[in-house]
């Protein structure tokens, strides 16, 4: 670097610039008039070699004689260029031509003629014809340590203003293809993609594609059909050519520190680091974000569904209230709120970035996912009216013995008609005891159904909470499973579940909160009761899990995303 210093301050001394032709997309080179201390004008231009070539009539040798520029010439240059861009290099060509008849005593004075054809840019061309062609030069611009995991971890369709070779060498070393990989028909230039028979038909390609040498209008052109295609289009851009795409583009990203004013101006978003990675850890981030917000959702709507369930259920089959609206309260307010709210702080799925982006219209709630809520939500219900079923109609399930209390078991077309126990004959009701209450129904053995149904309804506001605290741990991802996002990677949620389970004890172990709910303390049998209840709604919703992603193939087959970057 100092050497390059000292060259251009050494520079300096001999030329001076009096003026510049600013660069453009037509020319794509940029010329400067210099002034010698012989007096002498040259116009200096470099841009790209292709384009140098077209106009240049004659070449400088190495010993700096210049020659006439014939074809074997030309063709041995863009061997050369071939050769330097396939290596990754972006390349120079450099030109020069003596003495423009222009500007041959032209010294930047704005009353000299040439000063008004200066502020015409439709000149230049002419000014930069018959040049000398002076070489050129292949300059490595390595990319950063980062950006192959960022392109690993976001395929994505890449657009980019290099020469073709430089462009696909860059990214085979980067990772969008491979190595060896045939190319052929997904790496186009602007103008090709333009020319090409069907353009939608080729960005719908699933796979990563590559467009270089691409103007302004190309990129705009590209940004446009893909928005017609139903993609969410972000583009990344640091220069005044790439602004028009930036603006139509969904979400517009700039380059903070290398990008022009026009650049940031377009964009909805500016990169202070202009780092690749960057965009991707955003994008992370907002899916993060995303399907935490659809974790709440679910958990809520699943929870709410199987509540309504219950009390649908409860009066369909005619069966005593098994949940009083107090309890259904305070499960909602109280018990469902930390699980709820600490499902906020799921950590990123594990393939959170290799699954296909969402579409502009897809909806929050798909079909399947309202399947799976009515399936949760339909388990919650029967199980909290199934316990309180089993306490009435049982003595014993799955080998767990319930009788112990000593509470009368009754039919489940007794319990269904209680409402008809009156007109029964011979029915009586065994004295039990539900916590430190003893109950006895000599008096009246009907009350068995409303009184006495104090230990059966606790099981139901039990199997409730538990239920919807075991699946908060289903919540943590949409279609992963438990086994590959165990519940420890979020342990807010488990915290939340300890406070909402310390609750729940609280008010079951608390005679006065317990008198107030309308509950009674469960004993070891019993507790093992509502985990037997509770725990199938895990391997049910995994089960759900693993059909949904047999059917959306979310691990195995992503659907690579045409986001385009400079």
């Amino acid at each position: 670097m100092g050497n390059l210093k000292t060259c251009s301050h050494e520079w300096s001394k001999l030329e001076t610039r009096i003026a510049t032709l600013e660069f453009d997309r037509d020319r794509k080179s940029v010329g400067v008039i210099v002034s010698s201390k012989s007096g002498r004008n040259s116009l200096l231009v470099k841009g790209a070699v292709e384009n140098l070539l077209e106009r240049s009539s004659h070449m400088q040798l190495l010993d700096g004689s210049v020659v006439a520029l014939d074809n074997k010439a030309k063709t041995v240059i863009l061997n050369s260029l071939n050769e330097l861009s396939s290596s990754a290099l972006r390349v120079l060509g450099f030109a020069f031509k003596e003495d423009p008849p222009e500007f041959t005593t032209y010294n930047g004075d704005e009353d000299h003629p040439a000063h008004n054809l200066l502020l015409d840019p439709a000149n230049y061309s002419k000014f930069e014809s018959n040049l000398v062609f002076a070489g050129l030069a292949g300059l490595r611009d390595p990319p950063r340590k980062e950006v192959r995991q960022a392109i690993e971890d976001l395929p994505s369709s890449w657009k980019t203003g290099d020469n073709k070779n430089t462009a696909e060498a860059i990214c085979r070393e980067i990772g969008v293809f491979g190595q060896h990989e045939d190319i052929s028909s997904r790496s186009l230039t602007g103008r090709e993609f333009m020319e090409h028979h069907d353009q939608k038909g080729h960005l719908a390609y699933k796979g990563g594609l590559l467009f270089s040498r691409a103007e302004p209008r190309h990129k705009q052109e590209i940004v446009r059909l893909l928005k017609d295609l139903g993609e969410v289009v972000a583009m990344t851009g640091d220069r005044v050519n790439d602004a028009p795409a930036l603006k139509l583009a969904d979400i517009g990203i700039a380059m903070g520190i290398a990008g022009t004013e026009v650049a940031k101006e377009a964009s909805d978003m500016v990169l202070a680091d202009d780092n690749f990675s960057t965009i991707v850890a955003a994008v992370g981030e907002g899916r993060s974000i995303y399907n935490n917000m659809k974790a709440f959702i679910r958990y809520v709507i699943s929870s709410n569904i199987g509540e309504v369930a219950s009390i649908f259920l409860t009066a369909a089959i005619g069966i005593p209230e098994g949940l009083i609206p107090v309890q259904l309260l305070w499960v909602n307010l109280v018990t469902d709120g930390p699980p709820a709210t600490a499902l906020g702080f799921n950590p990123p799925d594990k393939y959170i970035m290799k699954k296909a982006p969402r579409r502009s219209d897809d909806s929050l709630i798909s079909a399947w996912i309202l399947f799976c809520y009515l399936v949760i939500g339909l388990y919650v219900g029967i199980a909290t009216v199934g316990v309180f079923v089993i306490w009435y109609t049982h003595d014993s399930f799955f080998g767990i013995d319930l009788s112990r209390d000593g509470h009368t078991l009754v039919t489940y077309s007794q319990l269904a008609n209680w409402g008809q126990c009156k007109t029964w004959e011979n029915f009586t009701v065994s004295p039990f005891k539900a916590g430190d209450r003893m109950f006895n129904f000599d008096l009246n053995p009907c009350d068995y159904f409303q009184v006495g149904k104090v230990k059966a309804m606790t099981l139901s506001l039990s199997v409730l909470v538990a239920i919807e605290m075991f699946y908060s741990l289903n919540a943590l991802s949409e279609d992963e499973s438990l086994l590959t996002m165990p519940p420890w990677v979020n342990p807010w949620l488990l915290i939340a579940m300890s406070v909402s389970f310390g609750l729940h004890f609280l008010i079951l172990y608390v005679p006065f909160l317990a008198q107030v709910f309308r509950i009674v303390p469960l004993s070891f049998n019993e507790w093992l009761l509502v985990l037997a209840v509770a725990l199938p709604v895990i391997l049910i919703d995994e089960i759900l899990k693993f059909i949904g992603r047999l059917t959306s193939g979310s691990q195995s087959g992503p659907r690579p995303s045409k986001r385009k970057t400079e």
